[in-house]
């Protein structure tokens, strides 16, 4: 049935656009064939990313930039732009499953930092974040709050600018470990589209998208650029049965019986896997001359998702009820499966004038962005009322299933004002002098669910938001910067940065800049940065809260600036701060080779990370405080045998260091074809510096609960992902004909875990996922100049991530379901994936 809902979006969509097609297939033909691919961008490009002076080409950049050009997007099966760069940039990494509401929302990062350390830009503007925390524990991902690369369409990119380097002093808080500038196209005619469809060798997470790009003139001054997409896919479940099959519930007849019954006997546990959404965009990017010194500029969009993620198995015996007469009703005989569904929708806009006087150039724009997630427990039930409903009835009654927990929004507001000019001062070029400034406000909302969904025990799985827990919150943000780029002679080349900041939580914040290149000769350059930087927390961080109820398990996520945090000994949070250095060096060593390598390290003190801290495991008390601070919050055990509280703090000081090294290379067959080879290395390690102790207030020496990063929590930080990512592209292409070959070598990572999820302690086990090597393939084939066809496969041999290893016959991270794939595995848990896809340009 799934299977024919994703033919059936295939085939309405071809249907819809069929005169489109029929129209590039009528077109003239092409005096001579035409390529069957875009040539990936090149270091000659102009970069606007990363410098103040305009006109400069990447290679010539005395910073690493990256440069993703569209025919990086046509060889990547899965059109979302997290993909895209994941499968371009060796020191991107991204969240391939989450836990809980964090498999709705998946982050990336950059330099094995956390997500929250890369900043996003749109056209060289702040982009927005997710209001949706990834609160995960034991997760290199957790703390995650940063943009949501979904919401841009890939169809709407012109190319990609990675900048990966410290830039906090040009572009303020969050570009610790670089920046991506998304930089958006601007035609004013023709325009493309695609439809492409897909699924895993397993025979799930069938995928369907479908996009489509068009220009427009606005006058003869002017151009709008408009694009829409929508994308579909579907859950995927991975690992075996329950252990507590064969263990807790075949001791239970009631539960016994509810598997036996169950249809999906013995996997009726579903957690494991990808989240089913459904997803569509609309954006648009446009400008206009004004005068023939003025130019006026908006870009922005709409987005839409609606997500469904499975949590634990419930048994049939967790739910019962009495009637008034004393009977025993069992309302879900088979038991049940929960989900956690955001219903989501995400808007951006910006606006802005920029243009000439007397040869000062000024750029003027106002950004507001807004993304609201309202958050759903479906197929649930709340033991207490239900209890309390059943017991008025006679007869039986059947439990609320669906409950509304609440929402959360997040929106931003930005002011910038920057100004630039070109001083000649007798150098070999003119100084480029740029200075301005912005204004931000932050908010953030935090909604309360219905009552129902809160009330006693709560809804299984996900007890709604409570009123004490709701509220708004806010900052203000001022900022003032000064570049300086000068060139005193030919082969040298400076660059100064500073900046000011104010912050209405937390004062004031200086950084600085320094970068320079020096060209020995035509064929080989050095060049170098040393800078500090910056991250204000996010308000997700210290306002989010929320409670999480597993079968056994119930975790309390605190406000990391309430008064029940500081109770607890936890101070408020401050942000983060930073010292980077790099070093490196360009090479051109023979014709149509081109060589950077650079190596870097990156000092970070007051790091915000996530921590865990048990109240009481296996009937073993670890702290009265943390009991007494979940009892404040209203949480209801339930049952459970683990409580525990989760918070957001200052915990750690780490130094990541690395070396990032690309080489691209172009061989030509004359009438045999070309192929264009790309080579991306990464190799980066983070080790903890300084690792501060728990407040006394939860400590339990007795126990080993005295340090604020377990185990699991610190090797989340340091060896979770992968030290290596190297990605070797060979793209050969031949008239009509194009083939794409990718290998990506991950390098092994490894995380501690234990059943009572500290890493330490009885069951303690080292998870390893060992090096891999995933190779991608596309085949392209334009039909006529206006079609082109593309059939591939990511994860072409099927590389399976490694499994769980067991403790006592159960999951040793304390999970449910055995067999299953470890969560933090580099290239995914769901294995191979094929696809075709049709190009229509027009």
């Amino acid at each position: 049935m799934k299977r024919s809902i994703s033919l059936l979006f295939a085939g309405s969509a071809l249907a819809l656009f069929a005169p489109i097609a029929a129209h590039a297939a009528n077109a003239p033909a092409p005096t001579s064939d035409a390529p069957a691919t875009e040539a990936p961008a090149t270091n000659t490009d102009i970069i606007v990313t990363g410098t103040r002076t305009t006109g400069t080409r990447a290679a010539d950049s005395a910073a690493p930039i990256q440069i993703i050009g569209t025919s990086a997007f046509a060889s990547v099966g899965q059109q979302d732009l997290t993909q895209v760069l994941a499968q371009s940039l060796p020191s991107f990494n991204f969240q391939a499953f989450g836990g809980d509401t964090a498999n709705l929302t998946l982050s990336a990062a950059l330099r094995g930092l956390s997500p929250n350390d890369t900043l996003v830009l749109v056209n060289g503007k702040r982009r927005h974040f997710t209001s949706n925390l990834a609160v995960d524990s034991g997760s290199p991902y957790s703390g995650s709050a940063t943009t949501d690369f979904s919401f841009i369409p890939t169809a709407e990119i012109a190319r990609i600018e990675v900048l990966q380097d410290g830039a906090s002093a040009q572009y303020g808080s969050d570009a610790i470990g670089g920046v991506i500038n998304v930089i958006l196209k601007n035609a004013d005619h023709g325009g493309s589209w695609d439809v492409t469809g897909g699924q895993y060798y397993q025979g799930d997470g069938k995928t369907a998208a479908t996009a489509l790009n068009y220009g427009f003139k606005l006058g003869d001054r002017g151009f709008l650029n408009l694009t829409g997409e929508y994308k579909f896919h579907d859950f995927s479940q991975r690992g075996g049965a329950d252990y507590r099959v064969y263990g807790s519930f075949a001791a239970n007849p009631v539960a016994a019986a509810g598997i036996q019954a169950n249809p999906d006997n013995p996997d009726v546990n579903h957690i494991v896997g990808d989240a089913k959404y459904s997803l569509y965009n609309v954006d648009f990017n446009a400008g206009y001359d004004l005068t023939d010194a003025i130019h006026a500029y908006a870009f922005g969009g709409y987005g839409n998702r609606a997500a469904y993620s499975y949590e634990n198995y419930r048994a049939a015996n967790k739910v019962e009820g009495t009637t008034s007469t004393g009977a025993t009703v069992i309302p879900f005989p088979t038991g049940f499966n929960p989900l956690e569904s955001i219903r989501e929708e995400d808007f951006s806009f910006t606006a802005g004038l920029k243009g000439e006087v007397s040869g000062w150039n000024w750029d003027l724009s106002q950004t507001y962005g807004r993304d609201a997630n309202a958050i759903y427990t479906l197929n649930s039930a709340n033991i207490t009322v239900y209890d309390d409903i059943q017991s008025q009835n006679s007869s039986p009654v059947l439990p609320q299933r669906n409950f509304y927990v609440g929402s959360l929004v997040n929106s931003e507001w930005a002011t910038d004002l920057g100004v630039t000019r070109d001083f000649d001062v007798g150098f070999a070029k003119p100084v480029t002098l740029a200075f301005g400034g912005q204004y931000r406000y932050d908010r953030y909302e935090i909604d309360a669910g219905e009552a129902n969904s809160y009330l006693g025990s709560g809804a299984q799985s996900n007890p709604g938001i409570e009123p004490n827990d709701a509220g708004v919150n806010g900052r203000k943000a001022y900022a003032a910067y000064i570049d300086v780029a000068i060139q005193p002679i030919n082969p040298f080349k400076i660059d100064l940065a500073g900046r000011y900041e104010h912050y209405s939580e937390f004062g004031d914040v200086w950084t600085g800049k320094a970068t320079a290149r020096y060209d020995i000769s035509p064929a080989f350059a050095l060049r170098g940065t040393v800078s500090n930087g910056f991250r204000a927390p996010t308000l997700a961080e210290e306002y989010y809260t929320s409670v999480n109820v597993s079968p056994t398990s119930v975790a309390g996520q605190i406000q990391a600036d309430s008064p029940t945090a500081q109770a607890l000994g936890f101070n408020k949070l401050q942000p983060e701060k930073s010292t980077n250095y790099s070093i490196g060096f360009v090479a051109h060593p023979v014709s149509k080779l081109q060589i950077t390598a650079d190596a870097y390290e990156i000092q970070l003190r007051n790091r915000i990370v996530g921590t865990s801290v048990l109240g009481i495991n296996g009937g073993v008390v670890y702290s009265q405080n943390v009991l007494n601070a979940l009892q404040n919050l209203g949480v209801t055990a339930g049952g459970a045998t683990s409580e525990a509280v989760d918070l957001f703090t200052n915990g750690a000081n780490t130094s990541t260091k690395g070396v990032e090294a690309t080489a691209s290379y172009a061989t030509d067959f004359g009438s045999a074809g070309k192929i264009d080879w790309t080579l991306g290395f990464n190799y980066n390690t983070t080790k903890a510096t300084a690792l501060p102790s728990l407040p006394t207030a939860v400590q339990n020496v007795a126990l080993g609960q005295v340090q604020l990063l377990t185990p699991n929590a610190l090797s989340a930080l340091t060896t979770a992902t992968p030290k290596v990512k190297s990605i070797l592209n060979a793209l050969y292409s031949n008239g009509r004909f194009s083939l794409n070959l990718r290998e990506t070598l991950y390098g092994n990572a490894s995380e501690w875990v234990s059943p009572t999820g500290t890493g330490s302690g009885n069951g303690a086990t080292l998870e390893r996922t060992g090096t891999a090597a995933i190779t991608d393939i596309d085949v392209g084939y334009k039909v006529t100049r206006s079609i082109r066809v593309d059939f591939g496969a990511n994860n072409l041999f099927d590389k399976k991530a490694p499994t769980r290893p067991n403790y006592n016959g159960s999951p040793a991270d304390g999970s449910a379901v055995l067999n299953a794939p470890i969560g933090f595995t580099p290239w995914g848990i769901d294995g191979g994936y094929y696809y075709a896809k049709a190009t229509f340009t027009f």
